[in-house]
């Protein structure tokens, strides 16, 4: 192998692993769109502008179809007013979307 094509392979195996993020980057990266869709979620379910939200555990889902997106699930503990709900996010990576659904056992909003 020569020197250039020394040197152009290694130019492409640097470039290839700029572009990687590890697992806690990338949920790092959607946690606050996340929080954003329970709390809004929690707001009204709660009646409750006021309420938050917080992060309780974090998940990389695996794609269901080979070339499919991989998506993060968060669990968000969202409280005010009194009340608190529980609610799991899921956020296609790269995507502004996210989707909040209540937590198992969350039908009933725990005053």
């Amino acid at each position: 192998m020569t020197n250039a094509a020394r040197l152009l392979f290694a130019i492409a195996g640097l470039v290839t692993l700029e572009g990687c993020q590890s697992t806690a980057q990338m949920l790092a990266s959607e946690e606050g769109v996340a929080t954003q869709t329970a709390v809004r979620r929690g707001q009204f379910e709660l009646g409750c502008p006021d309420a938050t939200g917080t992060i309780l555990s974090s998940n990389m889902l695996q794609p269901v179809l080979w070339g499919g997106e991989e998506r993060a699930e968060y669990t968000v503990g969202v409280s005010g007013c009194g009340k608190r709900a529980v609610y799991v996010v899921i956020c296609p990576l790269g995507s502004t979307g996210c989707f909040a659904g209540s937590a198992r056992g969350n039908s009933e909003i725990t005053p």
